[in-house]
């Protein structure tokens, strides 16, 4: 089961609406955000809650909670690290360690250079495809088997990558990536509260907007 969940992003108004944030847009995105305590802790913004308090959030919010839901005695934990994306490991792991929390049940959501926009891919472990924050995850926990949600944000054809990732969102784009946060957020509620191994195959790389 899932109990931390790292948005990986950049903090400050200048990379708000930038391609390497999209998990952060993602996160201010959920039906729940509003709910989530969120104070300053462990280098960056978080929030812990428990998994029937969440579950009654999301149904609160119109969304649908899975059956068979596994709440009793569980809690789940948010960070937004705030140490810039090169360093998210720091803040996710002060938190893990702190809640004793495994590698195994964490889940990094972040920006993804190799699947197109409008794609969202669930994935366990893996390859680290240059992301900084995933590196820096690693480099923390030891390991890379760690959960992933990954909204596609294309590559780019030319070569510089840092400037691609530290960009704004066109219009188009940035309308493409809000068409796929609701069923992603279906998404996350779903792992969030059930084991998240059944979802591998119908969410690998799967295309929800093209708009």
């Amino acid at each position: 089961m899932i109990s931390l969940v790292a948005f990986l992003g950049n903090y400050g108004r200048e990379y708000e609406r930038t391609r390497h944030n999209a998990a952060w847009l993602f996160a201010g995105a959920l039906p729940f955000a509003q709910q989530l305590p969120w104070q300053r802790k462990f280098k960056g913004e978080y929030a812990s809650v428990d998994a029937s308090w969440l579950a009654a959030q999301a149904e609160r919010a119109g969304m649908s909670v899975p059956e068979h839901a596994q709440t009793a005695g569980r809690r789940i934990h948010f960070i937004k690290p705030l140490t810039y994306m090169n360093l998210s490991g720091e803040s996710a792991g002060e938190a893990a360690r702190f809640y004793k929390i495994p590698a195994k049940e964490v889940l990094a959501v972040h920006d993804e250079l190799e699947l197109p926009p409008g794609t969202v891919s669930l994935k366990w472990s893996g390859g680290l495809g240059g992301h900084n924050g995933l590196r820096s995850l690693r480099a923390v926990f030891g390991t890379a088997d760690f959960w992933r949600l990954r909204f596609g944000i294309g590559r780019p054809e030319h070569k510089d990558i840092a400037g691609y990732v530290l960009s704004a969102f066109s219009a188009a784009e940035y309308e493409t990536l809000q068409n796929t946060f609701a069923p992603a957020a279906e998404l996350l509620l779903s792992v969030l509260l059930t084991p998240p191994d059944p979802y591998l195959k119908t969410w690998s790389k799967r295309p929800l907007s093209t708009s």
